[in-house]
């Protein structure tokens, strides 16, 4: 055989093997690529923390009251507790006290405290001062304006009361979100057609400068609550938190006022709902609204992907396709999610000298910090996951070097040890404090990463 034959079938036998090659790939499909996991959604995590009533009574101004240097340190009664304040993303107190800057300073009924108090609250770790409450109008329309100058100079944006013309909700940026907080105390009634607050008859222009509703108007009350709930988020707000200074002094439950202005602000959008002025622990509860999830914007059409020389051919002669899958109608179903908001609808106490030996009532010694851990949703703006828990709290008055101190107790780990309870002999009366929380709130909301149950 010569050269020439030879190279002849050497170019038919590679010729047959690229048409038998080609034969496979166009009648046997491509194996599909599998779809990719969409991406994890980016999230933002957030602790906001909270107290109740943090009284200023002449005991305790005396207490902190420096006669030699003529100044005032209120941080030693927040030694215990300003860990859990600062450690918060967000920290809120209620502020129940003016400061006039008269040095006229009194206590209950009409409350006025030296500016130090304000100064020292900021130190504790308080970011906001909730100053809607029955007390703010105590030294008059003054009062009021210093206050909250006050407490703007002291570090603590306020919420409830305002500046002239300034908005009736409070913005505060946290982190990758945007905290909205709407504030109202209750006014009393009527008196000589004039609305009240505390008995009070309120000044010209008060009650545009302060946030309140009324029991007796209330339908019209809650439409306006909600109006700003929905305006807090209009304005930005990721998360919204609503205060209320509500319900009756000493009284251990909420009553059903008070449970439905609470369902209302949850239905109006209010993810966290903070309330005291009862001066005694209330119970928690988390309301549970079925929602709507809203459908999500259609996906930008992107342009047609280069195909290979491969696939084109086989699309023009219609061989080693696969079989489209037949597509079925179906109704859509709507999706829905479960949004849960914790309501602490008293968080008693934080601070006073009501107790057994001033009221004859040992609950009034009792408080708590409201925690809210959650995980909002940056990517479909929503709550994701949210943690109702309280660290219970206690009031310890004691006497330290012949003088009376005070000092706030958080009643967890080994609390019993505690230099103050030991040397005052009211370790027992702390343990019954908290003994009483949690038959009436249930254990379930203790503050349970202390306590080892995560």
């Amino acid at each position: 055989m010569n050269k020439k034959k030879k190279n002849s079938r050497a170019i038919l036998a590679l010729c047959c093997f690229v048409v038998a090659a080609l034969g496979l790939l166009l009648f046997f499909p491509l194996p599909q690529e599998p779809d990719p996991e969409p991406p994890a959604p980016r999230t933002a995590e957030l602790t906001i923390r909270c107290v109740g009533d943090i009284m200023g009574h002449l005991s305790q101004l005396i207490a902190n009251y420096d006669s030699a240097a003529g100044t005032y340190d209120f941080t030693p009664d927040y030694e215990y507790v300003k860990d859990y304040i600062l450690e918060a993303d967000l920290s809120l107190c209620n502020v129940e006290t003016t400061f006039l800057g008269d040095g006229d300073y009194k206590g209950y009924p009409y409350f006025n405290s030296p500016d130090q108090l304000a100064r020292d609250i900021a130190y504790t770790g308080f970011d906001v001062a909730l100053f809607s409450n029955n007390h703010i109008l105590d030294t008059k329309l003054p009062g009021l304006e210093r206050s909250l100058q006050v407490l703007d100079e002291a570090g603590l944006k306020t919420a409830g009361a305002y500046a002239p013309g300034a908005e009736r909700t409070l913005i505060v940026p946290v982190g990758d979100l945007n905290v909205g907080i709407v504030a109202y105390t209750y006014e009393t009634g009527l008196s000589g057609g004039h609305r009240t607050l505390n008995g009070t008859i309120m000044p010209a222009g008060a009650a545009e400068r302060i946030n309140s509703f009324r029991y007796y108007a209330m339908e019209e009350d809650m439409e306006r609550i909600s109006g700003d709930i929905d305006s807090a988020r209009q304005r930005g707000a990721d998360i919204v938190i609503a205060y209320f200074h509500w319900g009756n002094e000493y009284q251990r439950n909420a009553g059903p006022v008070e449970k439905e202005m609470a369902l209302q602000a949850a239905l109006a959008g209010a993810d966290i709902i903070f309330a005291s002025h009862p001066h005694v622990v209330q119970e928690i509860e988390e309301i549970r609204i079925e929602e709507d999830i809203p459908p999500k914007p259609p996906a930008e059409e992107l342009p047609e992907p280069e195909q290979s020389w491969l696939l084109r051919f086989r699309q023009l002669f219609g061989v080693g396709l696969p079989e489209p899958e037949e597509e079925i109608a179906e109704e859509p179903v709507p999706a829905t999610r479960t949004r849960v908001v914790p309501v602490y609808y008293s968080m008693g106490n934080f601070i006073s000298n009501q107790r057994q030996e001033t009221l004859d009532n040992h609950y009034t010694e009792q408080g708590m910090i409201a925690s809210v851990r959650l995980t909002y949703n940056l990517d479909e703006a929503y709550v994701q996951e949210i943690d109702t828990t309280f660290i219970p709290t206690w009031v310890e008055k004691y006497s330290a070097g012949g003088n009376t101190r005070y000092a706030i107790i958080p009643l967890v780990g080994d609390f019993p040890e505690n230099p103050e309870l030991q040397a005052s002999g009211h370790a027992g009366r702390a343990e019954g404090a908290l003994a009483d929380m949690i038959e009436l709130i249930g254990g379930e909301y203790l503050y349970r990463y202390e306590y080892g149950a995560e």
